[in-house]
């Protein structure tokens, strides 16, 4: 039996939920799940321009566990971008370092118990905490 997956750590939620292709309609999209923590490895390595093994300290896992992650998340990606498809952020098994809620009306990120009570964006008391999905995908 293999030993259960570590909970990957991650600074704070994508901005976003997903993307959606220019020019395909709605009704004719497929979709393709990105998991966060493969959104997270995406960030840390092109974006934040980490190294492999930085990026794996960050997420705390190994290297070459960071790697397959890298791996699977290209997949998804170039398999969204080739067959037109929406890529859909969400599940994994992943921790935030701090508490985060979305706002329901603008989808704004809102950091921390204390600033819970009110999307400061648009006023809005309706704010779902972010808790990740522990999937074994």
């Amino acid at each position: 039996m293999p030993r259960p997956k570590q909970c990957r750590k991650m600074c704070n939620p994508p901005k976003m939920q997903g993307f959606k292709p220019y020019g395909i309609p709605c009704g004719e999209l497929g979709s393709v799940t990105l998991l966060l923590e493969e959104y997270e490895a995406i960030r840390l390595l092109d974006y934040d321009g980490l190294t492999q093994e930085q990026a794996a300290q960050r997420m705390n896992v190994s290297r070459p566990t960071l790697t397959r992650i890298y791996e699977k998340a290209r997949q998804a990606i170039a398999k969204a971008f080739v067959e037109g498809k929406m890529v859909v952020i969400d599940g994994g098994n992943v921790q935030f370092e701090a508490q985060w809620y979305r706002c329901k009306r603008c989808f704004k990120l809102i950091e921390g118990l204390e600033n819970h009570t009110r999307c400061k964006n648009c006023r809005n008391y309706d704010l779902d905490e972010l808790t990740p999905l522990n999937t074994t995908e």
